[in-house]
């Protein structure tokens, strides 16, 4: 909400959605169901053997490369 002028910035929480991956603490523990359901789409429509046993930063950083591949994560 950086965008509003009329926005406290003292009562916004810090975002998580810019801290890189590598850094998250939770990043080794098994890929969310949301991520498994979207990266199995991704894997599909760009020919690449979907991994079911990734990690939920291995699973981020394949999403963001099959985005790429796929043109879904382009707006």
């Amino acid at each position: 909400m950086a965008d509003d002028p009329y926005a406290d910035p003292k009562t916004e929480a810090p975002s998580n959605a810019d801290k890189p991956v590598d850094d998250w603490v939770t990043g080794d523990e098994k890929m969310t169901g949301a991520q498994a359901s979207y990266l199995q789409t991704l894997c599909e429509e760009a020919g690449v053997e979907y991994d079911p046993d990734m990690t939920k930063a291995e699973a981020s950083k394949q999403i963001d490369a099959l985005q790429n591949k796929t043109g879904r994560g382009t707006d």
